[in-house]
């Protein structure tokens, strides 16, 4: 079982945390009559100020640095760089932080050197924001000796995900798994058929190896089997039709999918050449954007593909959704080339609660933004997503919501809303299997009183 994050709130209440609240200050200068910037229903999230001094690292009366973990050196995929960039130049733009202008930095993992990048982010840094990393419980336990408070976009190892110093934007649901509402519509709704003979694949590597037991364990949770378990080289193979002939020979009819969304696409073109015709393939949501489309084409038809996108408003209803319609506006003004997908909003609703949270501290201390943050019970990200509660890192998740793949695009599923784009109060499914903990500053010989 996954142990609680050690949250110690009493001990953060320290000298120079005061919150404040709308675009106040203490001295009434004029600073603060100019209205901030706005993100949906979320209120003075950026803007001028006349901010007091601060001893923080990574902060200086003009700039606040903030490092961003991300794998594009390897994955060759730059969301977590551009959705820092985009937020960046749009707060900044406004007036940044009561004045102090967000520096991000980038922090290149390249997939195997996370310990070396939270190393140098443990020596510059103020806090981490807005990124990820698939191998981040690498640089756990030296984030939290160095006391680096993080609030990534998402978290993939055990290790990681929900650790000591960190509030996750989009929940970490720590010791639940996030898909067992969808995983029960897809196996006791929408394809009863496929209920006892379901796939797992994934990229051989220590963070999917994990997963395929909790996935697996929740498939049977909501009342399926099984049947079925691959693991491929995490960089993919050139011929997916040994996969594809066995997924054949185990007659798998849902298919649970742990990679890369290229290497996704050309599994579903070999079992549409060989003539395997599977009920559903969950994508998983770092497929949710316009490439996958691009790379699977045609053979989306007999494939019915699908993503749990976690309770984000769907892209393709942005303009139902103010918050939704404005992130899509501000890429398109400050980089028109990037592609918004799921990481991408994932990585705002990081910054954002950042940026509130920061907002909200009198004196800019580490202490102050964290305990800000965990204050959230209803985040919402200004309406970017399903409501969270983030004081408790092993809250279950309440909403989820699936997108359907087609060649023309993906599009919402019909998978029984019943909160406006969300389906709320449905299954969930907390872990019996054993899997690694995160860590917790016990770990590293630190409490909460360490943090400055």
């Amino acid at each position: 079982m996954l142990r609680p994050l050690i949250i110690g709130l009493l001990v953060i209440a320290l000298a120079g945390c005061g919150a404040r609240g709308g675009t106040e200050n203490d001295g009434g200068d004029s600073a603060a009559a100019v209205p901030k910037q706005d993100l949906g229903t979320l209120k003075n999230v950026c803007g001028p100020g006349e901010p007091k001094p601060s001893g923080a690292q990574g902060v200086t009366d003009s700039e606040i640095k903030v490092g961003v973990f991300t794998d594009m050196g390897f994955s060759k995929k730059p969301e977590m760089v551009d959705a820092a960039k985009v937020f960046t130049e749009w707060c900044n733009a406004a007036g940044g932080i009561d004045g102090r202008k967000i520096v991000p930095v980038t922090r290149d993992a390249r997939l195997m050197e996370v310990r070396q990048r939270m190393t140098e982010a443990c020596k510059s840094d103020f806090v981490l924001a807005g990124g990820s990393a698939g191998l981040d419980g690498q640089g756990v336990e030296t984030r939290l000796t160095c006391m680096l408070p993080e609030f990534p976009a998402q978290s993939s190892q055990a290790q990681a995900r929900g650790a000591d110093l960190q509030v996750m934007a989009n929940g970490a649901a720590l010791g639940y798994n996030d898909y067992a509402g969808f995983y029960s519509w897809l196996i006791n709704e929408k394809y009863p058929s496929s209920k006892s003979d379901v796939g797992v694949i994934a990229g051989d590597s220590p963070v999917t190896k994990v997963m395929i037991g909790q996935h697996t364990e929740t498939v049977a949770g909501v009342g399926g089997k099984v049947t079925y378990t691959g693991l491929y080289p995490v960089r993919g193979v050139s011929d997916w039709t040994p996969f594809a002939q066995a997924m054949k020979d185990k007659k798998v009819k849902g298919l649970v999918f742990l990679g890369q969304l290229d290497h996704l696409a050309k599994l579903v073109q070999s079992l549409t050449s060989i003539g395997h015709k599977l009920d559903w393939i969950d994508t998983t949501n770092n497929a949710y954007g316009p490439q996958f489309i691009q790379l699977a084409g045609a053979a989306l038809k007999s494939q019915p593909s699908y993503a749990d996108i976690s309770g984000m408003h769907p892209l393709e209803k942005a303009a139902a959704n103010p918050a939704t319609q404005q992130l899509v506006t501000m890429f398109k003004q400050y980089a028109p080339d990037a592609e918004v997908n799921l990481p991408v909003l994932r990585s705002f609703s990081a910054w954002l609660l950042f940026a509130k949270a920061a907002g909200a501290c009198d004196e800019l201390t580490r202490a102050c933004v964290l305990e800000n943050a965990k204050k959230e019970t209803e985040w919402t990200a200004g309406g970017l997503r399903a409501p969270l509660d983030l004081s408790d890192p092993a809250s279950p998740p309440k909403c989820w919501n699936a997108v359907h793949a087609t060649p023309d695009g993906w599009e919402p599923a019909d998978f029984g809303a019943n909160s406006g784009a969300y389906r709320c109060e449905d299954v969930s499914h907390k872990y019996t299997g054993e899997y690694p903990s995160p860590l917790t500053l016990k770990d590293v010989g630190k409490t909460m009183a360490d943090l400055k």
